[in-house]
């Protein structure tokens, strides 16, 4: 799974597999949070360029990071949002507490 994760400075990315679903959510969930705790990541942003399928667990993690990364001041974020994922974060509410696009955010300045 660590495949799925790169780091650049203070950023972490992590590229979503093709379904997040509870497997996929639990495994995400100990890498990602494993890479947090070291308390060098002040970004944290979920690639959905693949992803085709979200069910609650995936929810779950991602507002999960979200609290965790907010301790520390870090920010959450959700890149290359397919129409379908997208509705999916609307009617979860996940959009109040994260940004979410369908641009890259690799040139934007950190904060």
């Amino acid at each position: 799974m660590e495949e799925f994760m790169k780091k650049r400075g203070t950023r972490l990315i992590v590229y979503v597999p093709k379904e997040l679903d509870h497997h996929f959510a639990s495994e995400m969930t100990q890498m990602v949070d494993k890479e947090l705790e070291k308390g060098l990541i002040k970004q944290l942003v979920f690639d959905f360029s693949k992803t085709t399928f979200m069910d609650s667990s995936g929810i779950g993690m991602l507002m999960g990071r979200k609290r965790l990364l907010s301790y520390s001041g870090g920010t959450v974020s959700a890149i290359h949002v397919n129409d379908r994922i997208l509705r999916i974060m609307q009617l979860s509410g996940i959009w109040k507490h994260m940004e979410i696009s369908q641009e890259p955010v690799w040139n934007r300045k950190m904060p």
